[in-house]
């Protein structure tokens, strides 16, 4: 990693990231809570929200509304991407490269390794071409580290995690998604392990307002530099509310019944 290279994605040393990628990688599934999301125009909109440091997209969305955007959005580009459909063990198809990024304006690239899958040294090998393009081009790395695979019998526990974040260090991420470790403890050992990688916390599947808001404000006190989010914003009714709430949590580290409480305000 280089020191500052995640700047163009980040305030203030703290990221919000919103990600949707999910049409690739979940399907239409992901759309049903809040049909409305299924359109990216609507998730392009969400992204010039003041809480949101960039925006997570495929190419094809990139090509097609980012022209629109670019003044107000930061754009983060996948460049490898798995469909649900696929059964096989673990692997994510690169569809995108670093040079194409930086033509299509991206301020960095995202890049998906799973660590313990039997495809993980071919993974590695490609994320070394993603990473080495990105810095020819000035643009920060951000790797999605999620182990799993046939080598792992629990890739949910912490020291799995811990390890996934110790890769993105080592292969030269500048910011390491992972998933929430299940306690604050666990998640500060994760972020030890990533050294001066910067790390964020993986919003997962949505829950409620209350449990959510607290893992993001324990991973943040144990400290993670932020969030990477989709469905925890995208699904709910009102997602620019949970921004709201976002905002107040990463950047001003106020307590996250607070941040509901100021987000209500702001109704």
């Amino acid at each position: 990693m280089l020191p500052h290279a995640a700047a163009d994605i980040s305030r203030d040393g703290k990221s919000l990231i919103l990600a949707y990628d999910h049409g690739i990688e979940h399907g239409p599934v992901d759309f049903e809570p809040n049909p409305d999301t299924a359109d990216p125009e609507r998730i392009f909109e969400l992204a010039t929200h003041e809480a949101v440091t960039s925006l997570a997209v495929q190419k094809g969305l990139a090509e097609a509304y980012y022209p629109d955007y670019e003044d107000d959005v930061n754009l983060l580009l996948k460049l490898n991407g798995t469909s649900n459909l696929w059964r096989g063990e673990p692997d994510s198809a690169v569809n995108c490269t670093a040079e194409y990024a930086a033509e299509l304006g991206a301020d960095a690239i995202g890049f998906t390794v799973y660590g313990g899958s039997n495809h993980e040294v071919e993974m590695a090998e490609e994320f070394r071409r993603a990473q080495e393009g990105a810095r020819e081009h000035d643009m920060g790395v951000v790797m999605w580290s999620y182990p799993r695979g046939q080598g792992l019998r629990n890739d949910a526990s912490p020291d799995v995690i811990s390890y996934g974040a110790r890769l993105g260090l080592e292969l030269g991420a500048d910011v390491v998604k992972v998933k929430y470790p299940g306690s604050a403890e666990a998640m500060g050992h994760a972020v030890e392990m990533a050294g001066p990688a910067d790390v964020v916390m993986s919003g997962g599947t949505m829950r409620d307002d209350k449990a959510f808001l607290r893992n993001v404000s324990n991973a943040i006190d144990a400290g993670a530099t932020g969030i990477a989010v989709g469905r925890n914003v995208f699904q709910r009714d009102e997602p620019e509310r949970i921004l709201d709430a976002l905002e107040a949590v990463i950047f001003q580290e106020v307590d996250p019944a607070e941040a509901l409480a100021i987000a209500e305000s702001d109704d």
